[in-house]
């Protein structure tokens, strides 16, 4: 009887592991089945000796697009132009070896309502010659969604290095530099994300975040290096900036590095919702970070300046410019003359705002003219400078006399090696003595309270 029993046992056991063998077999069989194919690399080899190979390399990239296989090109120089990107297109390089030259004809290439295009590890390069009047860039893409843009080098445009007209997507880890004009203008955005990017060495600005009529775009330009920044095109800083955002409400600018600018660091014009974040600006000849122009609602915040003309602006209230925070800011060397040759405004200003703002735990060491300057002639409403700590001007913290019952809140300071500590002005002129030691003839709804000074 007992070994009957163990017969069945046995027999219980080989049957339990024929169904688990064959279960695991079936889900193995499952999962392959589930698993996502690898795509195909097709490859298209650098020509062996210099000739146009536009043609050729056109109906590759269809090809390609068609059957969703990656377009892989070999290490080299291609000579090519006016090409037209299929949507799909999934085009390789191979990284700092695969040579796109533009050989005279239109533009190197563009992209029209063609999405889910990725280029990757490729060198556009100019070189320098005359793009077509028609064209607005090297690169130019149009109503594309989901545009990768991933790795590549972009340099020597006779115009712009890309263009981008109501595009989604990314632009990340690039290279642009020595282009006439601007590295990358993006026009109309949905969310763009234009991060760790090397620009540097252009004509007229670096990062271009723009729309032909205010509204949201939502894009984020973060942790990119942006330096040597000219303004050959002249004017009073539409040229000339690191990052600039026009008419692009709900932008994000967070994390960059940005240095050697004719005018701004950092600008933001008629841009509402606009966040500056943790930047890091040397050597701007006009103001560092400026938010001007008709905007509601901005936050500067933990942005570190140093060598500027003027700091940090949050103005324009007479067009509107209004609703701010501006804090937690380090601000050294505001000793700047400007970028103009005559007809200069007043620079040597640490930090100045105009309308509702609140203005707290900056340090600003080292302002030619004014450490804080709050509201200018009769624009000035509702603000706060509260335990911000100023070293080395003439002026600690000037206050606008020239407003009609306006309130402003001026808190906890620390003012250290100032002449004048805190002063009402009207324009630019001194019109009262320091308030920081005597506000008995002040406006009920200006307070000066609890300030520290020392001599200067």
């Amino acid at each position: 009887m007992a070994e009957k029993q163990e017969k069945l046992s046995r027999r219980a056991l080989l049957g339990a592991g024929v169904v688990a063998g064959a279960g695991t077999l079936f889900a193995a069989q499952e999962a392959q089945a589930a698993a996502p194919l690898k795509p195909v690399i097709v490859e298209f080899p650098a020509p062996s000796f210099q000739h146009d190979v536009s043609k050729e390399l056109q109906a590759a990239m269809i090809d390609a697009a068609a059957q969703g296989h990656i377009l892989q090109l070999g290490a080299g120089v291609y000579r090519v132009s006016g090409l037209s990107l299929p949507g799909g297109l999934n085009l390789h390089g191979v990284s700092g070896h695969t040579r796109l030259v533009f050989s005279g004809r239109g533009l190197l290439l563009q992209g029209v309502q063609a999405d889910d295009v990725t280029l990757k590890d490729l060198i556009f390069d100019g070189g320098d010659q005359p793009l077509s009047d028609e064209v607005p860039a090297l690169l130019w893409f149009s109503q594309c969604s989901r545009l990768s843009l991933t790795s590549c080098e972009i340099t020597k445009s006779s115009k712009s290095g890309v263009v981008l007209e109501q595009c989604s997507g990314s632009i990340i880890g690039n290279h642009f530099h020595t282009h006439s004009d601007v590295a990358l203008l993006s026009y109309n955005a949905s969310a763009l994300r234009i991060e760790g990017n090397i620009v540097s060495d252009c004509g007229n600005g670096g990062i271009l975040v723009h729309r032909w009529s205010e509204g949201h775009d939502g894009s984020i330009i973060s942790d990119n290096q942006v330096s040597n920044i000219r303004a050959n095109g002249g004017g009073t800083g539409q040229n000339g900036n690191g990052i600039n955002v026009f008419r692009a409400d709900n932008v994000t600018i967070s994390g960059n590095k940005v240095r050697d600018c004719k005018f701004s660091a950092i600008r933001a014009n008629a841009a509402s919702n606009v966040q500056i974040l943790g930047n890091t600006c040397h050597r701007s000849g006009e103001v560092a970070l400026f938010v001007e122009f008709g905007f509601q609602g901005a936050i500067v915040s933990n942005n570190l300046i140093e060598t500027a003309a003027n700091g940090i602006s949050i103005t324009n209230f007479r067009e509107g410019g209004r609703l701010a925070v501006c804090s937690n800011n380090v601000l050294r060397d505001i000793t700047g003359a400007g970028p103009y040759e005559k007809g200069n405004p007043t620079f040597g200003v640490g930090i100045a705002v105009e309308a509702d703002t609140s203005v707290t735990s900056n340090v600003v060491e080292g302002a030619r003219i004014i450490g804080i300057n709050l509201g200018w002639g009769p624009y000035m409403r509702n603000l706060i400078a509260a335990q911000n700590t100023i070293r080395s001007a003439p002026v600690g913290i000037a206050i606008s006399l020239a407003a009609d019952d306006q309130s402003a809140l001026i808190s906890q300071n620390i003012i250290a090696g100032c002449p004048v500590n805190i002063a009402g002005f009207k324009w630019d002129e001194q019109a009262s003595g320091d308030l920081a030691l005597s506000a008995e003839d002040l406006p009920r709804s200006i307070r000066v309270t609890d300030n520290l000074v020392s001599p200067a």
